[in-house]
């Protein structure tokens, strides 16, 4: 039998959000039901309100989330997932048959998966799920391979947030940028993504990890929680020469944007040293555009990349960072900035845009 639970929707194009009931239905085939526990409060689903990522409204908004299964449907084995696991819903479930996981590199899949039935308003209108996910509701339908099952020891607010955010820029870092020992990182933007940079670079070994961000409360964090050893404030310095004048003169060997301008990419594009890599994991809009001299391209040598979802692979990177954090040695529950109901979505948002919070979390 189908449920009916609370869930956060996008009615239409900038509209405040609205707290309604959602029918879940029964699970089918390879799908699940999660009742989720914490989600947060990501800036993708405040495009997807302002009508950023495509126009299907309304919306089930929420996707960084965490919770225990309630029930499988056909098809899950018993073995991959089963009532009572602890899991992190992710948004990139691979199908391990395109041809990116034929080729050994199911982080780029091509034909990921999502439940194949919609959840409903009670007059029986179809929400599309956020990220295929929809996570703002005490309980939420997914495909099967959408849950990671983690260490249940891990407090869910700070586990789910691996989801997205987290889990971009800390990927950026160690999965995209592969940094590693020795190197010299800067990260431009220190809200929750480029704040998972950071941290990853920390992680990773970086001797030096520059944290660029216009807030002092940020590149304060950054410093004080997540591993930066320098800052620069950009709304009072040029961003590429503080950072040229923290590595010897010479730029950083890798520069991760998780601004996604125009201007902080170009930022990064020079403040990086020669042979130096680019990673951009902020999400640009369709109408921003870039213009860099090709020769300084070519001469400048390098790699230039995107980093989708921090590259990650949920089933390897979830539970290994779960366990990290549980070790104290990857600041994790640091991200939450603030816990709040399910009917605090949209001041959240208002505390995301002001760059009050890095993450609020909504605890159901």
């Amino acid at each position: 039998m189908s449920q009916t639970v609370r869930g956060v929707i996008a009615r239409s194009k900038g509209a405040p959000v609205e707290l309604v009931e959602v029918v879940v239905p029964d699970p089918g085939r390879h799908e699940a039901i999660v009742a989720v526990q914490a989600c947060g409060v990501c800036h993708t689903d405040l495009h997807y309100r302002e009508g950023g990522i495509n126009d299907g409204f309304p919306f089930l908004l929420g996707h960084e989330a965490a919770g225990v299964v309630e029930s499988v449907g056909e098809g899950v084995e018993p073995d991959t997932l089963r009532p009572g696991d602890f899991v992190i819903l992710n948004w990139r479930a691979v199908c391990g048959v395109c041809r990116a996981c034929a080729r050994g590199r199911p982080w780029y899949c091509f034909d990921t998966h999502n439940a194949a039935q919609p959840m409903t308003l009670t007059d029986g209108t179809p929400l599309s799920a956020a990220l295929g996910i929809g996570a703002f509701a005490d309980k939420t339908l997914v495909h099967a391979g959408q849950c990671t099952k983690v260490d249940p020891a891990a407090p869910a607010t700070a586990a789910g947030l691996l989801g997205c955010g987290v889990m971009a820029g800390l990927g950026a870092a160690v999965n995209t940028a592969a940094v590693t020992r020795g190197d010299t990182v800067a990260v431009i933007g220190c809200g929750g993504v480029g704040m998972g940079a950071v941290a990853g670079a920390a992680l990773a070994g970086a001797r030096t990890v520059i944290a660029v961000d216009r807030d002092p409360r940020k590149i304060e964090l950054a410093r004080a929680t997540f591993g930066a050893t320098h800052t620069v404030d950009a709304a009072a310095s040029d961003v590429v020469a503080a950072v040229r004048a923290l590595t010897g003169g010479f730029g950083a060997d890798v520069v991760i944007d998780a601004v996604g301008r125009p201007e902080t990419y170009e930022q990064a594009f020079y403040a990086r040293d020669l042979a130096g890599t680019v990673v951009l994991v902020g999400v640009p809009t369709p109408d921003m555009r870039l213009d860099l001299p090709l020769l300084d391209y070519f001469g400048r040598g390098g790699s230039l990349k995107s980093s989708w979802y921090g590259d990650c692979l949920p089933s390897r990177d979830f539970p290994l960072y779960v366990d990290l954090a549980r070790q104290g040695r990857f600041p994790l529950e640091a991200f939450v900035s603030e816990t709040v109901g399910l009917g605090d979505v949209e001041a959240a948002f208002a505390a995301m845009h002001r760059g009050d919070v890095l993450r609020s979390v909504v605890v159901l």
